[in-house]
């Protein structure tokens, strides 16, 4: 019996030996997203993208010689799914993290990251507060809210001629903070004729859009997400209303064009440029396309920022999180995106938007 005992024992150090070995054979990063839920269009494009860098990096050996794995952090888009997700990646010794999209979800989580040491590169998050909490390891690959809602408060006054404009907002840190960043935009050139507040992961918009109507703008701005913009383009429509809609990057996404279907033709939304007219982009577009069809928005923004930490990684020589948001930090970068430094607070130094339009059902950047 003593024999078996001590058998056993010796197996089971066997076993944790060899998993410990095989763990110390590969480095973790983390994916941190709406990976399920309501918004899992925007967590599979991050996912996709993700993978695609990864494995571009492992059929070449890796990075310091070890494999690269990506661990999954959903938070659902909900805040505090998002503080679970992060303590879940940080717990499983993840070198970095890619996320997360939501703003409401990057703020929370950043913090956990923060305190662990772990690098937080989000591809997605546009809320100014992001950045403004002085991590020295948070970055982001996207633009800022206060640029794009200026890019289409300028649009909306100057090349669209919008005296009286109605802002709704989906009462979330993005949502509403874009929306006040637009109207801040807008000065004394036009009117906000109605500013009103909608609820996430509701279905029936009415009462809103029937006073938006009421109040006959020129021009509606919504600053949420296709889900709800969608249904609230829609419902508009629906009681008659006319004026056209106008968003941010949370609404440019194909599946606001099937939510609220014929009703959303006209709609203008502010993005990056068209990645397909984008030289940098030619090799990622078509191997995405091969893999995994036709990119979404921010597949390459995940790519580009997989990539980043990846090369950060390869030049410090070893998982260390302050050495690696060092390197990221100081990072001179040529991707799909094109050149990409990062300035003291994380953000990108250039961070061009343009205005996008739904023209035939889908959307095309407006030249």
């Amino acid at each position: 019996m003593k024999k078996l005992v001590v058998l056993m024992c010796l197996c089971l150090a066997t076993v944790a030996c060899t998993k410990k070995e095989k763990e110390a054979d590969v480095i973790r990063i983390g994916a941190a997203g709406p990976l399920t839920g309501d918004m899992a269009v925007f967590g599979q494009d991050q996912v996709n993208g993700m993978k695609l860098a990864i494995d571009e990096w492992n059929a070449k050996g890796g990075v310091l010689g070890k494999k690269i794995v990506m661990v999954e952090g959903d938070d659902q888009r909900d805040p505090k799914q998002a503080v679970s997700a992060a303590n879940k990646l940080v717990n499983e010794g993840v070198a970095a993290v890619v996320g997360h999209f939501n703003s409401n979800c990057s703020i929370p989580a950043s913090a956990v990251y923060h305190k662990a040491g772990v690098p937080q590169i989000s591809h997605g998050s546009t809320n100014p507060q992001l950045t403004e909490q002085g991590f020295a390891s948070l970055f982001r690959i996207c633009g800022r809210d206060d640029q794009q809602g200026k890019v289409s408060a300028v649009y909306a006054t100057d090349v669209l001629k919008a005296k009286k404009v109605a802002i709704l907002h989906d009462k979330t840190t993005y949502g509403q903070g874009l929306a006040d960043e637009f109207r801040k935009g807008l000065g004394d050139k036009a009117q906000v004729v109605a500013y009103d507040g909608i609820g996430v992961g509701e279905k029936d918009y009415s009462p809103v859009v029937t006073r938006i109507k009421a109040a006959n703008p020129d021009l509606v701005f919504f600053g949420g997400i296709y889900v709800e913009g969608g249904l609230l383009i829609k419902q508009f429509k629906a009681v008659g209303g006319t004026a056209p809609f106008i968003g941010g990057d949370g609404i440019m996404s194909g599946e606001l064009v099937k939510i609220g279907g014929p009703a959303t033709e006209g709609t203008y939304a502010t993005f990056g440029p068209d990645t397909k007219e984008v030289p940098s982009a030619k090799g990622f577009n078509e191997n995405y396309r091969n893999r995994f069809g036709e990119p979404g928005v921010y597949s390459v923004y995940a790519y580009d920022a997989t990539n980043i930490i990846l090369q950060a990684l390869q030049k410090v020589g070893a998982v260390d999180g302050k050495k690696l948001a060092d390197a990221i930090r100081g990072i001179d970068y040529n991707g799909a995106l094109g050149h990409i430094q990062f300035d003291a607070k994380g953000d990108v130094k250039e961070s061009p938007y343009v205005v996008w339009k739904v023209e035939e059902g889908k959307w095309q950047q407006v030249k």
